[in-house]
């Protein structure tokens, strides 16, 4: 079974060293990395070198122009896979110099020994590769001890195990050249079927090692894709964070400003109740803002307080309803603190305070396919009214409005998020309607 090496073992090996070849070579061409590169090439060369077994005997001048230096060129790649491999740039660093300077060494070699072939002969090729094989086996276990010492995971060590496999197979094999094929042939095997033996068992380990190197690199990815949820979703907080202390200034200053009014009017019950009603709000926005989200319960009470504030401000008063949808579980709704005030503020101060008679805000919260809808109506003048008001849009910006917009965006990714604001005026009434649609999450 070992004396032919057309027999099914050896066909089977020099084919899985084959397919070896293209499934390396193959993630080379999708990802680039030269690491599968060298390898591929290596294998390559091996299976040529293994193949030359099954030549024809008139191909036996081509055996003899190929066999060594073939062996040059697949060991060239070894030696470049092993440095990528084994990261001896950053670890071995001086040893990387004399890596490099063998792989120039091999390829150099290779049209040397097919001058040697051409100009003095095959046997002129053996003794010269015997004193060179010598060389680089002392050199390559020095190299082994150095990589085990200095470079200490398990890479480093299921390689040189691989490449001790294969060194002490390949010399088994050469030891032809000083014993004779005949002793190996009585003993039922061929010479370099321990060439072959060596070559799978290497190229087995060394798939393995790159199957650990492909499971490294996917779990590093998805760290770093971990790691880079967290970071997004602290930017997004921040982002939070800086639009509500924009926002959080612009209300407190026009609650301020009316506790002025108050004082400047001499009306001082008025402002007693006011600041009572005030200092109530602000201790509840104090507590909401140490999280960049809060409970749509906990939102629709603090906007009760502000309401009632405005209602105290507003000349004449104005009414304030609000419906609520009994399927939602208010205390499961996460939403931006104080999100609905700046556009009950603007619905006040843009809205209902140009109008003559009974004003109305109405406030209705429900679920609506699979989402929360917050409308917001007015009886006001209607925003296409206050549109044409140059003075209105210089005097008051709708800065509140804005910034509530893009926290429940952030909140919420951008995903089906909806904030729509209609003119609802005909005929019979004036007004705004404001929609804001969101996810339902719980």
């Amino acid at each position: 079974m070992f004396l032919d090496f057309h027999s099914e073992i050896f066909s089977w090996i020099r084919g899985g060293l084959f397919i070896l070849f293209i499934y390396h070579f193959l993630i080379y061409v999708q990802n680039r990395s030269k690491l599968y590169l060298f390898y591929s090439l290596y294998l390559a060369a091996l299976t040529i070198y293994l193949t030359q077994d099954i030549f024809p005997e008139n191909w036996n001048t081509l055996h003899q122009y190929l066999n060594f230096p073939i062996q040059f060129l697949a060991y060239a790649a070894y030696v470049a896979f092993a440095r990528i491999l084994l990261d001896t740039r950053n670890f071995i660093v001086k040893w990387d110099g004399f890596f490099a300077l063998i792989i120039k060494i091999l390829i150099a070699l290779v049209p040397v020994f097919i001058g040697i072939q051409l100009f003095f002969g095959y046997k002129f090729q053996e003794n010269l590769f015997l004193v060179i094989a010598l060389s680089f086996t002392v050199f390559a276990l020095l190299a082994y001890y150095v990589v085990l010492t200095k470079i200490k995971d398990k890479f480093s060590l299921y390689f040189v195990i691989g490449s001790l496999i294969y060194l002490v197979f390949a010399h088994i094999s050469f030891a032809e050249m000083y014993l004779g094929k005949e002793t190996f042939l009585e003993h039922g095997f061929q010479p370099m079927s321990f060439v072959y033996f060596g070559a799978i068992l290497q190229s087995i380990i060394f798939s393995v090692i790159i199957g650990f190197i492909i499971k490294r690199i996917e779990q590093k990815s998805k760290n770093a894709e971990v790691k880079l949820a967290n970071k997004l979703k602290e930017i997004e907080e921040l982002k939070m964070t800086a639009l509500q202390s924009q926002m959080n200034p612009h209300f407190l200053f026009n609650s301020l400003n009316s506790i002025n009014n108050f004082v400047l009017k001499n009306e001082v019950e008025k402002a007693s109740d006011y600041i009572t009603k005030f200092s109530r709000l602000i201790r509840a926005i104090l507590n909401s803002s140490s999280s960049p989200t809060s409970t749509l319960s906990d939102e629709l009470g603090i906007l009760a307080l502000y309401v009632k504030l405005e209602q105290m401000r507003v000349t004449g008063g104005f009414d304030y309803v609000v419906n609520i949808d009994k399927k939602l579980h208010l205390e499961s709704i996460k939403v931006p603190p104080l999100f609905l005030q700046p556009f009950i503020e603007n619905a006040i101060w843009h809205g209902i305070m140009k109008k003559e008679g009974d004003k109305i805000i109405e406030l209705t919260v429900k679920e609506d396919n699979g989402s929360v809808l917050c409308l917001i109506a007015d009886n006001g003048v209607g925003i296409n009214s206050v549109k044409q008001s140059n003075k209105m849009d210089k005097k008051r910006k709708f800065y509140g409005a804005k910034a509530t917009e893009n926290r429940i965006k952030i909140l919420y990714k951008n995903e089906n998020v909806k904030i729509i604001t209609s003119d609802i005026s005909n005929g019979e009434k004036t007004g705004t309607e404001v929609k804001i649609s969101f996810p339902l999450v719980y």
